[in-house]
């Protein structure tokens, strides 16, 4: 009866997902047709001054009217993501009415965002700041002469839109994604199983950022993915998984490598995370980490979320323990940042590696396989 629940409750959300994509367009024109009304109230002077302005946000309109053609080539194929559990042929009248999510617009937006940073040229810097330390990492602990890198399992969680995974996968390794967020996974599913061609789609990641722009086109700019073909790999090497980290991952001692890239702070409990990436690693198993310390839950109600700094996480590493084998600070990463926006965050990210311990001798084992 419970299971049946659960079932219902994980469905109704699915639904109510499907929904926000498809009232991302009605919702977006609407946010426009308040400016044009804010304009329409000025004294005619100011309107007249503002035509130029007017202009701009007819032009807004054109990108998410542009945005808005890749959602229905995406939800056609969410369905078989979950072999239809969540997408019955009938569909009860309540159902149809579960409405959209609170914040829900906002989530598509971010896809958007995430688009660009994982699939297109745009982003390829970005990328290089955040996913190239890590690669280069596990390149360096896994090497070709001492491994079979098909056999090296490496786990990603919090892989977005898989970009990272994909690579990690590309360089011979048996990579796996995992991902909860289900605007992420349902468009992943789309950009690494059915995107056909380089650069076939064409979006307007930042034309929702109304603030700091020196001009309409820095809101309009362009962002083409995917900038390579995401060919699901002939070995079978590269999996996506979907789920709450902590719920999907319980085996022990199952993984080479744990690769997280802005991901620890994305729990309420940093050590959770960190003692069940300790106990899902092999003995020796190497754990990759870039990010900063956002923590995600800090200002929701309600949540039990605490926020140690990085000192005190090191410490818990310690305790839980992993050998810190490198540690950086400072290191210089941005996240989906429109290059041409007046306002530029920067994180300087801290950056490190840890290792488990040999449960045989108790010692780090830092000897290659042979």
């Amino acid at each position: 009866m419970e299971t049946d629940q659960k079932i219902q409750e994980e469905r109704a959300y699915f639904l109510r997902v499907i929904n926000t994509f498809k009232s991302y367009q009605e919702l977006s024109r609407k946010r426009i047709q308040h400016k044009e009304k804010c304009v329409g109230s000025l004294p005619n002077q100011h309107k007249k001054w503002l035509n130029k302005y007017y202009e701009d946000l007819q032009k807004l309109k054109e990108g998410v009217d542009k945005n808005a053609e890749f959602i229905p080539m995406v939800l056609k194929h969410a369905c078989s993501m979950f072999d239809n559990v969540y997408c019955n042929t009938e569909m009860p009248q309540s159902e149809q009415q579960l409405g959209v999510l609170n914040e829900g617009l906002e989530k598509v937006q971010s896809v958007f965002k995430q688009l660009m940073r994982d699939w297109s040229s745009l982003g390829a810097a970005e990328r290089k700041q955040c996913y190239d330390p890590i690669i280069q990492e596990i390149l360096v602990h896994f090497p070709e002469e001492h491994y079979d890198r098909a056999e090296v399992q490496v786990l990603v969680p919090g892989a977005g839109l898989g970009r990272l995974a994909f690579e990690i996968a590309s360089r011979g390794f048996k990579c796996q994604g995992n991902e909860f967020n289900l605007f992420m996974l349902i468009v992943s599913f789309y950009v690494l199983n059915l995107c056909k061609n380089v650069d076939e789609y064409l979006i307007y990641p930042w034309i929702h950022q109304y603030c700091n722009n020196h001009s309409v086109d820095d809101q309009l700019t362009t962002a083409k993915f995917p900038d390579v073909k995401p060919m699901p790999s002939a070995e079978g090497n590269f999996s996506m998984t979907a789920g709450d980290f902590l719920e999907v991952y319980t085996m022990k001692e199952e993984w080479d490598c744990v690769a997280t890239c802005f991901f620890i702070d994305c729990a309420p409990n940093v050590v959770q995370f960190i003692e069940t990436i300790y106990e899902i690693l092999k003995p020796g198993g190497v754990w990759i980490n870039l990010g900063p310390l956002l923590y995600h839950y800090s200002d929701v109600k309600k949540e039990k979320s605490i926020e140690p700094s990085f000192k005190v996480v090191c410490d818990v590493i310690k305790k839980v323990g992993f050998q810190m084998e490198k540690c950086e600070t400072g290191v210089k990463t941005k996240y989906c940042q429109n290059p041409n926006s007046m306002l530029q965050y920067e994180y300087d990210s801290v950056f490190f590696v840890c290792r488990k311990a040999d449960s045989i001798n108790g010692q780090v084992n830092g000897e290659f396989n042979t």
